[in-house]
């Protein structure tokens, strides 16, 4: 086995996948309530430790470790700018908290900072990108009347004509990487994870902004990029004194 070749490509794919993340950071720019993720990377051990079998070994070797691999993303739970429009229906969050809303068939529950909400024929308080229901506090979908004046307090408290119709579900979590980004804004709440009110507030005619820097994504994928660049290099690098030796001893034989 060349050892030097599966530490270069290991490199060059933890390098990929950076640069996908960082991709799709700066492709999420103008997302409504977009949070960016961040990569880690841990080092891998060498075989033998990492396989516990013990095997007669070259230890030298092993002192060079095993490379490296992706570790967990963690999510930047950093605030977004507020942005004003002039719907009734969209809500900006300020601070901690997310919105509750449930899946089409009432199987999943999730949270989302995208506050654009709109009415469906129904009546029912819907997600105006995905059409998923917004619940209240008591866990049930909210029926507006259509046409009519709507208030959003800081709490979450609807009001129509002036009176109270229905309180928004604005509910935060202790560990918010526990949170499992599902796409179009859901963000998917682990089983048995208790919910806590959210220490935030809610703003009436505004949505929150992505929260990523497009200068740092881009920097970001430039350096990725970078890397993969040079763990390729390496790899042909290997390839090439690997091919020389292959020719050398054969001519020796």
């Amino acid at each position: 086995m060349n050892y030097g070749l599966y530490l270069s490509a290991s490199g060059t794919l933890n390098a990929l996948y950076r640069m996908d993340v960082a991709a799709n950071n700066l492709a999420n720019s103008e997302t409504t309530g977009f949070k960016p993720d961040i990569t880690a990377a841990m080092a891998r051990d060498a075989a033998n430790p990492e396989d516990g079998l013990h095997l007669p070994s070259n230890k030298l070797l092993e002192k060079l470790g095993g490379g490296v691999f992706a570790g967990p993303n963690r999510t930047a739970w950093r605030q977004g700018a507020l942005q004003t429009t002039n719907n009734d229906l969209d809500v900006g969050i300020q601070g901690d908290g997310f919105l509750r809303i449930r899946s089409t068939d009432g199987s999943r529950q999730g949270l989302t900072r995208d506050g654009r909400l709109s009415l469906n024929t129904r009546g029912q308080l819907v997600q105006a990108s995905t059409g998923l229901p917004v619940l209240s506090d008591t866990n049930r979908p909210i029926t507006l009347q259509s046409g009519r004046p709507i208030a959003i307090s800081s709490s979450g408290v609807i009001s129509q004509d002036g009176l109270p119709v229905a309180r928004l579900a604005f509910v935060d979590v202790p560990d918010q990487q526990a949170l499992r980004k599902r796409g179009d804004g859901f963000l998917e709440l682990p089983p048995d994870t208790r919910t806590t009110p959210a220490e935030g507030s809610i703003v009436q005619h505004t949505i929150e902004r992505s929260s990523v820097d497009p200068v740092r994504a881009m920097l970001d994928i430039a350096q990725a990029e970078r890397s993969a660049g040079s763990g390729s290099r390496m790899i042909q690098i290997h390839d090439e004194v690997m091919q020389k030796a292959i020719n050398t001893f054969a001519r020796l034989a």
